[in-house]
């Protein structure tokens, strides 16, 4: 009776898995000669724990007349016939493809919840009115599930959250429909070209957000705005890094920053009209009553023209002292005197009281003067693009530190996959080699084998600072190959 209903499960259990294989791939391109590999390690990666529950058992846990566990009785139901009978054969494969695909392995058994005259009202019971041995085993069963369950993750590690495993299936069903097998890599692949675009908008949305609370125009100077751009800059990164994944060649991290970017040019160029607009508000308020004796001809008159050039010092000094102007501070002043040097000049020749040398020299004075407003606005100029690109000498620096800590996270959790599924295989290849089935013992050789050079490539420290010189060729700006200087102190010396 034991054999017959272990037979029969297995046997559904193993239609199944040979179905699934040939329903789903998990690489797009299989190692030559790797079948075995692709039917087990690499499925591993992605297949949830194998638990076997047993309803309504009413048995004896036994092995060889001796009392057994739950987990003891699954892996003698598991354990392979020696022979290559097609009889043999026949009992073996069901139990190699579960040993196989789940060398993590738990059984539980449950009693009957009530006596059978009860069974008809088994839905409206209550817990109390349960048979208490399945109420004990119910509990050691949820306690095992909530204990020991992990979260739903893709190879490499990364969590699948509902989002996630809605495209996962939208994905893999899309490709069923066209008449194609599944690939777990290519639907991984797929997935994370949408998540990472959602997180490089998800990314800049944040940016916009931060700098739409934090930045208030117009800022005093240029580097109180970029101060605030890189406050904001990082938390967005810290966005797309917490939802990116398998952005390998990171054109996706080089996509925020190059809309990061793009978006401080705008806050920029806002903050200079806004600057701009303060200015010539404030301009036009302080020098009403200059312009209201321009227009009545006031200093069109022997002497006028000391009293215009005092009269004009008067509001750019008065407008000196006026606090938050901004950035265009200095170009709007010089504009308001550019304005002035036609009504200026004629002032000037129509000074009867002035001499010609005189006016020639205040004319040459005016000219000086304005030469010297030209070279400060130069000069600010000049400083602005030496502070921008220091800024993004800045961004590039903190992109490839943060690149830099996620790679090691993700490598982190890279390795405790691969030691994990290598602490299984060898747990089953230990097992099968105490049951002398050395035939099954090779054919795990070559899994662990390759388990054994991906740990080791992973932990060589060239998989990082590969990562990292690719990242510094791909990072858009000015300095984004200055950030490969970064990854040599991760390289041997």
């Amino acid at each position: 009776m034991k054999v017959g209903f272990s037979g029969i499960f297995l046997s559904q259990a193993n239609s199944y898995m040979t179905e699934l294989t040939e329903r789903i791939k998990s690489k797009s391109s299989p190692q030559e000669n790797s079948e075995v590999l692709e039917d087990s390690a690499e499925y591993v990666r992605f297949f949830p724990t194998f638990i076997w529950a047993l309803r309504d058992f009413t048995l004896q846990l036994e092995l060889n007349g001796q009392p057994c566990t739950e987990d003891e009785y699954l892996e003698k139901a598991l354990m392979l016939k020696k022979g290559n009978s097609p009889e043999d054969q026949l009992f073996n494969l069901p139990r190699e493809s579960i040993r196989l695909f789940f060398p993590t392995r738990k059984c539980f058994i449950f009693d009957r919840p009530t006596t059978r005259k009860n069974l008809h009202r088994l839905e409206d019971m209550e817990e109390r009115e349960l048979d208490s041995d399945f109420v004990q085993q119910a509990l050691q069963f949820c306690h095992h599930i909530y204990k020991t369950s992990k979260p739903k993750t893709v190879p490499g590690g990364h969590v699948v959250t509902g989002r996630l495993l809605a495209n996962l299936v939208e994905t893999c069903v899309d490709m069923i429909r066209s008449g194609g097998v599944p690939c777990m890599e290519n639907a991984v692949q797929a997935l994370a070209q949408i998540e990472n675009s959602a997180a490089v908008l998800e990314g800049t949305g944040r940016y916009v957000e931060l700098m739409d609370q934090k930045l208030k125009l117009p800022t005093e100077t240029l580097q109180d705005l970029l101060r605030i751009h890189a406050q904001c800059e990082d938390e967005a990164l810290q966005v797309f890094m917490a939802r990116a994944f398998k952005d390998e060649k990171q054109q996706f991290q080089a996509e925020l920053m190059r809309a990061l970017d793009q978006r401080k040019e705008a806050y920029c160029r806002k903050n200079e009209l806004e600057s701009s607009k303060h200015c010539k508000a404030l301009l036009m308020w302080l020098s009403k009553d200059l312009e209201d004796r321009i227009n009545k001809a006031f200093y069109f008159r022997p002497g006028g023209y000391q009293d215009y050039f005092k009269d004009l010092k008067s509001v750019a000094m008065r407008y000196h002292q006026e606090p938050r102007k901004g950035v265009m501070a200095v170009a709007e002043l010089e504009q308001f005197f550019k304005d002035k040097e036609t009504v200026g000049r004629a002032i000037l020749q129509n000074d009867k009281a002035l001499k010609q040398k005189e006016k020639e020299a205040e004319d040459a004075k005016a000219r000086a003067e304005a030469a010297e407003r030209e070279r400060e606005i130069q000069r600010q100029k000049q400083a602005e693009l030496e502070e921008k690109l220091e800024d993004q000498k800045r961004s590039y620096k903190a992109n490839i530190q943060r690149l830099k800590e996620k790679m090691e996270r993700d490598r982190e959790l890279l390795l405790y996959e691969q030691k994990q599924m290598m602490k299984a295989k060898l747990r089953e290849q230990k097992n099968l080699l105490d049951a002398g089935f050395q035939k099954q013992v090779d054919q795990l050789n070559e899994e662990i084998r390759q388990l054994r050079k991906e740990i080791e490539n992973i932990r060589k420290p060239s998989w990082l600072s590969t990562i990292l010189d690719v990242a510094a060729l791909v990072l858009p700006g000015a300095y984004g190959k200055v950030a490969g200087v970064l990854s040599s102190f991760v390289r041997p010396r």
